[in-house]
């Protein structure tokens, strides 16, 4: 009889461990699937700037009008916002007053693009020189900074431009990658339409 009750008593153990919630098991991380807008560019002719140049159609331009609860250093400071994407290229103008002015100038824009190593595994840095008296520097940060690419742009006497590509989210290079590359295009595309009007 004893043999029975413990046989029950397995059986009944048994059944009870077989019913119940199913063990949870983590989906693997999944992205959600980005549509690209078709590249199609206009034209830069904002007033309050000193420039031109081409951007995408599904860009918006967005001007600042504080910074840090101050004005702008000058009326000539913008956003380019990636709304499907939700990034910025954020612009900033300064009219050079003499070398020294020339010189902070540019070695602000380094010091800036020199800030990410932090988190960068490399920064590539390239020349950028073109008719039309337009020079300056590109910045191409890789690995998981905040800003994976930046810019200045300059006719070394009057104008200085300088710019730096964010997107609102934690930085994830290789997720963010094939997003990155689309923006990247539009970016050079920029500086190779780029040109001063005065």
């Amino acid at each position: 009889m004893k043999i029975n009750w413990m046989a029950l008593l397995a059986l009944f153990f048994a059944f009870q461990s077989c019913g119940g919630e199913p063990a949870f098991a983590p989906k693997p991380r999944a992205y959600p699937r980005v549509e690209y807008p078709e590249k199609t560019y206009q034209a830069f002719d904002e007033d309050y700037c000193h420039f031109t140049f081409e951007y995408p159609t599904y860009v918006e331009v967005v001007q600042d009008t504080l910074f840090f609860d101050q004005k702008p250093a000058d009326p000539c400071w913008f956003d380019l916002y990636f709304p499907a994407f939700d990034s910025r290229i954020y612009c900033s103008y300064y009219p050079i007053k003499g070398p020294q002015s020339f010189e902070k100038l540019k070695k602000d824009a380094f010091g800036m693009a020199d800030w990410h190593n932090k988190k960068a595994n490399y920064i590539d840095e390239m020349r950028i020189e073109r008719a039309g008296n337009v020079s300056g520097f590109a910045f191409v940060i890789d690995g998981p900074a905040a800003s994976p690419f930046q810019f200045y742009l300059t006719d070394s006497t009057q104008h200085f431009l300088r710019g730096a590509l964010y997107f609102n989210t934690q930085a994830r290079p290789d997720s963010m990658a094939p997003i990155y590359q689309f923006v990247e295009a539009d970016i050079l595309k920029m500086i190779e339409t780029f040109r001063w009007t005065d």
